[in-house]
């Protein structure tokens, strides 16, 4: 039972109850409302409206190419840095999310094509390296390749796959135009000789159209040789680029090693290292003196004419047939059959520069030599000049490695 002294106590009540269900009307209201109280933060708020983050920065960048650039080399390498270079990785792909091969040095922060990339393709790089608290760890970048340019090198070598040749043979790559100096090291940084067995060996320019591979010491007999000049795309200077690749693969025959001495007057023959030939000759006579020096085998004529009439005019010159010919030099020197002097072989020099043989050893040495067979000629006191032939072996190998531009 309510008293009277009850009633005012509940009337407060129920207006204190009435004063907060408004209250809860109003703030529902504020949430769901088209206005927001200033309180929340509306133009009229004691607090600023929150800003968004700026982006991390990253661990990794790419440098060269530029991001979007176009026109770049087909060889240039992607420049990057990193953080983290030992837990970087690089991967770069062409129009169709092919993966390219490549050299990746992280220390140094490139990669660089295997080979050449296609003119005109756009190409996209991916840097992976190590993600922070307040960096992230991967960034991307694209370039596009130069077009196919007009002024292209042509790259030969007239040796040819499966051939077989001496254990003095160089391995000889021509160029369709002279590459300047400058340019050499990148050529030749693009070219590469595998031997099984492996054998040390240097590149030589004997020439700006010319350079010649040879190893230390003779091949061995039966190398397995591969040789690769990666030209495509190679830049030689004045808007030229290498043409295509080029690749031979080889093989050294027997060793066959011929010396002619001059004091003895004969050549002796050493196969497999064991002599198996003495043969006397006829060298070079005191006005036509044979060079001395190491040559090799650079081609072969069953019978040929040697016509030096136009050359060395009527008193000295002449036009002979001649059998078993072997060149030795570009000059005219050659091996080969002179049944005209045999009765003086072994002991009288009377040709015009030539190792002149018997017309027996003549066919005998025919029969068994190949191009890249060496010779050597000995005390004559005319040194051969290098150049004159495939002169490779005419200097010491400290002094060959010395044309190399590397």
């Amino acid at each position: 039972m309510v008293t009277s002294k009850d009633r005012p106590f509940r009337g407060r009540l129920r207006y204190a109850m009435a004063v907060l269900a408004a209250g809860a009307v109003l703030l529902g209201a504020g949430c769901s409302g088209d206005k927001s109280p200033s309180w929340q933060g509306g133009a009229q708020g004691d607090k600023a409206a929150p800003t968004s983050q700026a982006p991390k920065p990253s661990s990794v960048a790419v440098t060269e190419p530029k991001t979007g650039e176009t026109g770049v080399e087909a060889l240039a390498p992607v420049k990057f840095t990193s953080d983290d270079p030992s837990n970087t990785t690089v991967e770069v792909k062409d129009a169709d999310g092919k993966k390219v091969y490549c050299k990746v040095d992280t220390t140094a922060g490139t990669w660089t094509p295997a080979k050449a990339l296609t003119w005109g393709e756009k190409y996209t790089v991916t840097v992976n390296g190590t993600e922070t608290d307040e960096k992230t760890g991967t960034t991307e970048s694209s370039f596009t390749v130069m077009k196919k340019p007009s002024k292209l090198v042509r790259v030969s070598s007239f040796l040819g796959d499966d051939q077989v040749v001496g254990v003095g043979m160089p391995m000889i790559v021509r160029f369709g135009r002279s590459v300047p100096e400058k340019y050499r090291a990148a050529v030749e940084r693009r070219m590469e000789v595998k031997s099984t067995p492996q054998q040390e060996g240097t590149w030589h320019w004997v020439s700006p159209t010319e350079v010649h591979y040879r190893p230390k010491v003779f091949w061995k007999a039966g190398t397995r040789i591969s040789y690769t000049v990666n030209a495509a795309a190679v830049p030689m200077g004045d808007g030229w680029y290498g043409r295509s690749n080029l690749s031979v693969n080889l093989k050294i025959g027997r060793s066959f090693v011929m010396t002619v001495n001059n004091k003895t007057k004969h050549m002796t023959v050493v196969q497999n290292g064991k002599t198996i030939k003495s043969i006397p000759v006829s060298l070079g006579k005191a006005k036509t003196p044979s060079s001395s020096g190491t040559m090799v085998v650079i081609e072969k004529k069953r019978h040929t004419v040697f016509d030096t009439l136009e050359e060395l005019g009527p008193e000295e010159g002449y036009r002979t047939e001649i059998d078993y010919a072997q060149r030795i030099t570009w000059s005219g020197q050659f091996i080969h059959a002179a049944p005209w002097s045999e009765g003086v072989q072994g002991r009288t020099n009377v040709s015009h520069g030539c190792v002149n043989v018997s017309m027996a050893m003549g066919a005998w040495l025919f029969g068994r030599t190949m191009m890249g067979d060496p010779i050597t000629v000995k005390g004559t006191g005319s040194p051969l000049k290098n150049g004159n032939g495939w002169t490779d072996w005419n200097v010491s190998y400290q002094e060959y490695k010395k044309g190399s531009a590397l």
